[in-house]
């Protein structure tokens, strides 16, 4: 099972809006075949671990031929798998056809489509089948897949560069470069695996980001979404190359057909207060298909985030450096009277990357 995460996790960038999964098959203690799932409308990893095995049998390495060498395998896969049809066939199907014993799967399809029914399928064809091995690995991989299946909306990981003092730029806006060049590869690969890159409109207009991937080697490039209720997203905003998702709080037909011929999309979803409806929003980027969804943007986005309840994890870099207390900190949040209500995080991961220290926090 751990071989099969890590052939998963080679789909890291590429397999959006589908899971990241991998399979492995063995038999008499041998490795016959493995495969992950490479993107989306391409086979699933475990016709990818049957085609292997089928490879591996050699110059007659048939259907017919590979069976021989599939039957009373066991399948280690990290997500259950699937027993509809969709851009692909059922896996289910091909595992009976191949005549697999028995099934070990991670953890349970939270897709509603699959939801347990895989392994039923598979039981009822005489196959033994169990899950739950290494779950927490596998849970972690798909975290956006099983949060946008069981919420509606993508898993969102706010992101911010501070300094040792909790700063994330000079009182003049100055914030280049806090943490050093490590620390900024590193979280392009954290852009890589994400949907979409999220902002606000004061981001762009005072830094002009293009929020692409460029230190790492991607496939595919996360799309940039701009919450700017009064749609003010220059016309020349790098961003827009990406074909940005603006999300406004007001119509206005002029500046939406600018912005549309510079090729942006623009969404209006107001919230009581004449603002962008934030939980509206993630909603509808979960009905998109966006599975997980980095948020790098100022403080007054990331406050409102925070105060709603929307983010999920933060990504904190944290550079070995003073700013002082004039400079700007992470999130305007309110003031707090008593200790009582400070937000308590539970930090998962916290390690150097270069000089500086990346730590990975749930909020609860």
């Amino acid at each position: 099972m751990s071989r099969a995460l890590q052939l998963a996790a080679q789909g890291l960038y590429t397999t959006t809006p589908n899971p990241r999964v991998g399979c492995v098959l063995v038999k008499d203690g041998v490795v016959i075949g493995a495969g992950w799932h490479e993107s989306t409308g391409q086979p699933h990893a475990e016709i990818n671990a049957l085609s292997d095995s089928f490879t591996k049998v050699g110059a007659g390495g048939t259907a017919q031929g590979g069976l021989a060498v599939t039957k009373g395998a066991t399948a280690y896969v990290t997500l259950e798998p699937c027993s509809h049809h969709g851009r692909t066939p059922p896996c289910t199907n091909a595992l009976i056809r191949a005549g697999v014993t028995r099934v070990v799967a991670a953890m349970q399809d939270p897709n509603p489509l699959v939801a347990g029914q895989g392994l039923a399928q598979l039981a009822s064809a005489g196959i033994a089948v169990s899950s739950g091995l290494m779950e927490t690995e596998a849970r972690a991989l798909n975290i956006g897949f099983v949060s946008r299946m069981t919420r509606g909306r993508p898993w969102l990981r706010l992101k911010v560069a501070i300094s040792l003092d909790g700063k994330t730029a000079l009182n003049n806006g100055v914030s280049q470069w806090i943490t050093g060049p490590d620390a900024r590869r590193d979280a392009h690969a954290w852009r890589a695996r994400s949907c979409a890159v999220l902002t606000g409109f004061g981001t762009v207009r005072d830094d002009d980001p293009r929020l692409t991937v460029r230190e790492v080697a991607t496939p595919r490039q996360p799309r940039p979404i701009v919450v700017d209720s009064r749609l003010e997203t220059p016309l020349t905003a790098k961003l827009l190359a990406g074909g940005a998702l603006i999300f406004a709080a007001r119509p206005d037909t002029e500046k939406t057909s600018r912005l549309t011929a510079r090729g942006a999309e623009v969404v209006v979803l107001p919230n009581p207060a004449g603002k962008v409806d934030l939980s509206a929003m993630l909603q509808e980027l979960g009905r998109r298909g966006y599975n997980e969804v980095l948020v790098e943007a100022g403080a007054k986005l990331n406050a409102s985030l925070l105060r709603e309840g929307l983010v999920d994890e933060l990504l904190i870099y944290q550079a070995p450096v003073l700013l002082g207390d004039k400079a700007r900190g992470m999130a305007d949040l309110p003031e707090l009277m008593e200790l009582a209500g400070a937000r308590r995080l539970a930090i998962t991961d916290r390690r150097m990357v270069g000089t500086d220290q990346r730590i990975l926090a749930l909020l609860n």
